[in-house]
């Protein structure tokens, strides 16, 4: 039967599944397929699994489990396997990758960082800080019909625009990088200057977050969304 597979972890993790259900629309009951060292974490599964709300609650739920207990690799939502043997082959045949990856991931969390900037500042910013910006604006508001002038203060605008960004967003994460075992850059969506996910071990924990209170407190005009302990999703 279709199992879909949430996670990896070692055969010794206690593995506390008793009362969790799995995805899908009839659920089935979460249980472990082991093999050598290594179990998996599935449910079986008689439908095609989409990304409906219950069935991504459920599939950070077993996570959320897992993780209490120790460590896990966690897969990203919607894998699935044609059945037991399918699993087991896989988990004997990457047994000594997995099990490295559990190592570097033992005591460790995910936790994201996004940052956006506001913009009406950043461009009033640029407008009076630069003494060329300034004058072209001045000049187009002014009356002057010079059609290049607009176009030239665009230019002028965006780059610095892009500039500026860049070199914030290069800060932050100097200042948080140092706190984490690893980190993922990805690149920012929705206006956003910074999306980065950091891999941070328990015992950096605390100072990794006084930091993130830090940037909150110094770094004006930046809106800051912080999210963690997560699964380590980013690092497997």
């Amino acid at each position: 039967m279709p199992l879909y597979v949430y996670s990896i972890i070692a055969a010794a993790h206690p593995c506390r599944l008793d009362g969790l259900t799995g995805v899908g629309t009839e659920p089935a009951p979460v249980r472990a397929v082991t093999a050598g060292r290594l179990r998996a974490v599935v449910s079986d599964v008689d439908e095609e699994i989409r990304p409906r709300r219950r069935d991504l609650a459920v599939h950070q739920e077993v996570q959320d489990r897992l993780m209490t207990d120790g460590t896990v690799l966690p897969l990203q939502f919607g894998y699935t396997a044609p059945d037991d043997q399918a699993v087991t082959q896989v988990l004997l045949e990457h047994e000594d990758g997995y099990l490295e990856t559990l190592e570097r991931l033992r005591g460790c969390a995910e936790y994201q960082v996004k940052a956006s900037q506001d913009e009406d500042a950043l461009l009033r910013e640029i407008l009076y800080g630069s003494d060329r910006a300034r004058q072209l604006n001045d000049r187009i508001r002014g009356g002057d019909p010079d059609p290049r002038l607009p176009l030239e203060l665009g230019e002028l605008v965006a780059a610095e625009v892009g500039e500026r960004r860049e070199g914030l967003a290069a800060g932050l994460v100097q200042s948080l990088v140092p706190l984490a075992r690893d980190h993922s850059v990805r690149a920012p969506a929705d206006g956003d200057i910074l999306n980065i996910s950091l891999l941070v071990h328990d015992d950096d924990k605390n100072a990794f977050l006084e930091a993130e209170a830090r940037l909150t407190e110094q770094v004006e005009g930046v809106e800051f969304r912080f999210n963690g302990p997560l699964p380590p999703y980013s690092f497997v």
